[in-house]
């Protein structure tokens, strides 16, 4: 004789042991859908249509690659507001991680004792409010009451036009993203040589080896994932900078546009000409823009791509 199963019955045990891990990660998907997937889409959308807010919901008009032709047009401030982005980022990155791979092998090696104290200094101006970095640094500027146009006159120096001055902009607007992130990659290549084994500098010791090939041989090599980490993050930061010149600058990038990064051209386009589409199609590309240097940032520190 068959035996029958008995019925499937309703089991809160059961219920939990199926869909509470579900209900348990479900806020994670459904405000990453709400504040993170849908704007994504939603600005794709937009990057081919023309819409401004006042219009309302629903009133835009498809205007195909109209948006992206008007911003790779040589006219338009786009390109300008590319490049002084690019050199910006150059004057700032580049000097970050010339003083803050030496300085964090210093730090590691020979003030061990103080390591702590060191990494809280440095990482304070990475943590420090950015409204408040911009009033310090707009005090040091000044070309009336500024610090150092005081030192230069106490030199003999006439006043300099540090924010005023287009040829001047990019370099105060570099210094002060210097100052602020020197010692956040300062931070991260101290966590990268703390994971390198002390037997291998000894190991170098014993064979002979001086600091500066005990640097060049072994700490360069061993850091190189954490150098491309910092490098990764200092380009992705450096493409989106937004912060320091607006608030240094205002939303015009001071004296001829000096100063106007992309992030700031899509930010005024967007919320104070409310030409959404554009500002969209110009995100695009900044995307794809910073999407590119970062491959090219992977092949430069691959394996192979280092061999070539």
């Amino acid at each position: 004789m068959s035996q029958r199963t008995a019925p499937r019955t309703w089991s809160y045990t059961r219920f939990q042991q199926r869909f509470a891990p579900y209900l348990f990660v479900s806020p994670f998907f459904i405000l990453f859908a709400i504040f993170g997937l849908f704007p994504l889409i939603f600005s794709l959308f937009l990057a081919f249509h023309l819409w401004s807010p006042l219009d309302g919901v629903g009133n835009w008009k498809f205007v195909g690659f109209e948006n992206f032709q008007l911003a790779l047009g040589p006219t338009d401030m786009f390109w300008k507001s590319l490049k002084n982005t690019v050199w910006i980022g150059l004057l700032s990155g580049i000097p970050q991680h010339l003083v803050a791979l030496p300085l964090a092998f210093i730090i590691h090696h020979s003030l061990r004792r103080f390591q702590g104290t060191f990494s809280t200094i440095l990482f304070l101006p990475y943590i420090t409010n950015a409204v408040a970095i911009a009033i310090v640094f707009a005090t040091l500027y000044s070309e009336r009451l500024g610090i150092l146009n005081y030192l230069g006159g106490q030199l003999g120096l006439d006043p300099v036009r540090w924010l005023g001055d287009p040829n001047l902009v990019p370099y105060s607007v570099a210094a002060v993203v210097f100052w602020r992130y020197v010692g956040w990659n300062t931070v991260l290549y101290l966590s990268g040589l703390q994971a390198i084994s002390e037997d291998v500098y000894e190991a170098a010791t014993v064979d002979g080896a001086n600091g500066w090939q005990k640097f060049w041989y072994i700490t360069l090599p061993l850091l190189r994932p954490m150098m491309f980490y910092a490098f990764t993050l200092t380009i992705v930061g450096s493409m989106q900078l937004f912060e320091e010149p607006f608030m240094l600058l205002n939303d015009g990038g001071g004296s001829g546009g000096a100063g106007l990064t992309s992030a700031m051209h899509i930010f005024n386009t967007a919320f104070r000409d409310l030409d959404m589409g554009y500002a969209s199609a110009m995100s695009w590309l900044l995307f794809l823009a910073i999407f590119a240097l970062s491959m090219l940032n992977n092949y430069l520190f691959s394996r192979d791509g280092g061999r070539r």
